[in-house]
């Protein structure tokens, strides 16, 4: 497991079109708050044969960010772009002049052993062209994931692709839409993707597979509005956290301070993750009753659960409430 707060620290990842030139104004103006970070997608929500005016508009809109963010003082969410061909990732970065600085990283679809090092060779080339760290995002969404058969030889195959560039990749990314796509399925907001066990068996293999070395961030909610959608989002998001996820893709504003506030660590984890990882080596005993002896610590069966409880806390913050 990632021991650095970076790769928590992606939280609610917030999807735009690449062409939505409103971003400008929602990002200068601090409209969506501090604590998110921002996709700029070219692959999905735009029309295949607008690609490359999307392009043009999104690098104009990143300029334009730039220069207002020179003469102001404003958050900067972390950026990533969603590309559709690894050739995109130097293009668009030679575009962007002094604006790539704005740029965290690249978000790869449909990632598969076939295209994983031709993405891999441009996001290191990009990393040593600029001179900085360029972080990438691989999302786990293709048909090729279905296949009992082969599942588990191309999710290893996808984690031996990665491991020249482990330090780089700050999340693997799920598509839990295109999923349910592929069998005709979809959630209503009282019903969460982890009960549609087809799907959450591939997340529960995707996990297994990654989520020893890697942070894995759960899947988009689609509901932003209307009666009960917070709620079952906050439900999905139990679910997404006991399947081992952290973080997760936002489609909407309104969704940002629901995964905010769902990520927060209880003030009595974070209590017993101190206590662990502040055991002293010198004692005979390595087991104790937490702080209100509810329950056991045990130094050698969670220390990883307390730090990862520690990094947490300082990307997302406390809650006071008990468990």
């Amino acid at each position: 497991m990632k021991d650095d707060k970076i790769y928590y620290s992606v939280g609610a990842l917030l999807y735009c079109p690449a062409n939505n030139e409103s971003i400008v104004r929602s990002i200068t103006k601090e409209k969506f708050g501090k604590r998110f970070s921002l996709a700029l997608c070219l692959e999905d929500t735009i029309n295949d044969d607008f690609v490359l005016e999307a392009e043009r508009i999104m690098i104009g809109s990143l300029g334009r960010i730039f220069e207002y963010s020179r003469e102001h003082k404003i958050f900067l969410p972390k950026i990533f772009i969603r590309v559709r061909e690894s050739c995109q990732i130097a293009r668009i970065m030679t575009a962007l002049g002094q604006a790539q600085q704005l740029v965290t990283g690249f978000i790869v679809p449909k990632f598969t052993p076939d295209i994983a090092d031709e993405y891999i060779d441009a996001v290191l080339k990009a990393g040593q062209d600029y001179g900085r760290t360029i972080y990438m995002m691989p999302i786990l969404e293709s048909a090729t994931m279905i296949d009992l058969k082969t599942r588990y030889d191309i999710l290893y195959a996808i984690k031996e692709k990665l491991r020249r560039a482990e330090p780089l990749v700050l999340n693997i990314r799920v598509g839990g839409n295109d999923l349910c796509k592929l069998f005709g399925f979809r959630r209503h907001k009282d019903e969460s993707i982890h009960d549609i066990k087809p799907v959450s068996n591939i997340f529960s293999d995707i996990v297994t597979v990654f989520g020893l070395e890697y942070v894995v961030s759960g899947p988009v909610w689609e509901y932003f509005n209307g009666e009960g959608w917070d709620k079952g989002m906050r439900s999905e998001i139990e679910g997404d956290i006991l399947c081992g996820f952290t973080g997760k893709t936002v489609i909407h504003p309104n969704q940002i301070d629901v995964v905010n506030d769902a990520y927060k660590v209880n003030r009595r984890d974070l209590e017993d993750a101190n206590a662990v990882l502040n055991w002293s080596k010198g004692t005979i005993s390595m087991v104790a009753g937490s702080q209100n002896n509810e329950r056991m610590n045990e130094y050698k069966t969670h220390v990883i659960w307390a730090r990862k409880t520690k990094l947490l806390a300082e990307v997302y913050g406390i809650r006071n409430e008990a468990p």
